[in-house]
């Protein structure tokens, strides 16, 4: 039976809003989003899934899926709203076939790319430290070890260039390491703003595996690079380098990159989103030397109040009858 926690106020013409997840994730996002709109009801499904559509005029879906079977049932959906940027899991076309708008929350408008950034260089570190290393000395009495790896003179090869890209960019200058990457579109341009040394569009991603310390993963998922990083990415990268995947976990091959870890193919993971959410704990992968994070990456006092603001922007915008913003289908 799903869990519901219903804001009891009663205002006349309040619009009922479904927040799919447990009501204390991201950080308090409920809590925050009913102080900014106290005049509207509020439900959360207790869970990353929806049984029903039915009778809400907003979903704000995390990352539970949105298909076309749950949006038929609904009967007055105006809009799905992401607290975030992420809308692979929602069925747009079937949206927009039913009029209803899909919008989210760009992460270099809300701090969110600012604190997945950070969370990438805390990967990052934990890894070159040895932070497996570290609780075992701690653990069996040992001082001065074990000798961890600097960033300095390393390279980190950054796949993918939005918002979340270009903020690692910004805080690993003072790291002093050598920055390249992989982008679509605008390459020289792109190169000349961030000042990297090398960059690439997606068929050059073999160079960019071959010469890189840290391979960091900030592009979003969709059908053509679901998978990008498999077994024969893992054989392009080097020995000694690292996997840190800030995206989304349907981006690397779970499989392959469980052979790579234990093979050493690769030197260790940093992971903060999985191919299952929540990941199993005991799932074998967690054996290996793998930093792993609750797909929490944006979740911090400064992106929550950015997010909160631009979503409760957006449910006013739904109660005014005006267009959202950043939205995907209007």
């Amino acid at each position: 039976m799903r869990h519901q926690t219903i804001c009891t106020a009663g205002w006349e013409g309040k619009m009922r809003i479904l927040f799919a997840a447990p009501d204390n994730a991201w950080g308090g996002f409920l809590h925050s989003i009913r102080s900014h709109l106290p005049e509207h009801s509020f439900e959360s499904t207790g869970c990353f899934s929806i049984e029903s559509l039915k009778d809400f005029d907003v979903l704000i879906p995390t990352m539970s899926p949105v298909t076309k079977k749950l949006l038929e049932e609904s009967n007055r959906l105006q809009l799905i709203q992401q607290c975030g940027v992420g809308l692979e899991g929602v069925d747009i076309e079937a949206a927009t076939t039913m009029n209803i708008q899909v919008a989210n929350v760009p992460s270099d408008i809300s701090g969110n790319a600012d604190s997945v950034a950070e969370l990438g260089i805390y990967l990052m570190i934990g890894l070159s430290r040895d932070f497996q290393g570290m609780a075992n000395s701690l653990a069996n009495r040992k001082m001065g070890e074990p000798m961890g790896r600097a960033l300095q003179g390393k390279t980190v090869g950054i796949v993918g260039l939005g918002g979340i890209g270009q903020a690692l960019v910004k805080r690993l200058r003072g790291f002093d390491v050598h920055l390249i990457g992989i982008k679509r579109r605008d390459l020289e341009p792109t190169k000349e703003k961030l000042r990297l040394e090398w960059i690439g569009n997606p068929e050059d991603l073999k160079k960019l595996l071959n010469r890189s310390d840290y391979v960091v993963l900030c592009l979003p998922l969709v059908s053509e690079n679901e998978h990008l990083i498999d077994q024969a990415a893992f054989s392009e990268m080097k020995k000694d380098a690292y996997l840190i995947n800030l995206s989304r976990g349907g981006l690397v091959n779970r499989t392959a990159l469980e052979e790579a870890l234990a093979s050493n193919r690769i030197a260790g993971a940093g992971l903060d989103v999985f191919w299952e959410e929540p990941p199993d704990p005991d799932d074998p992968i967690f054996h290996h030397n793998v930093v792993a994070t609750p797909h929490i990456a944006g979740s911090t006092d400064v992106s929550l109040q950015g997010i909160v603001e631009a979503v409760a922007e957006n449910i006013r915008r739904i109660e005014n009858n005006q267009k959202p913003l950043y939205c995907a289908n209007c």
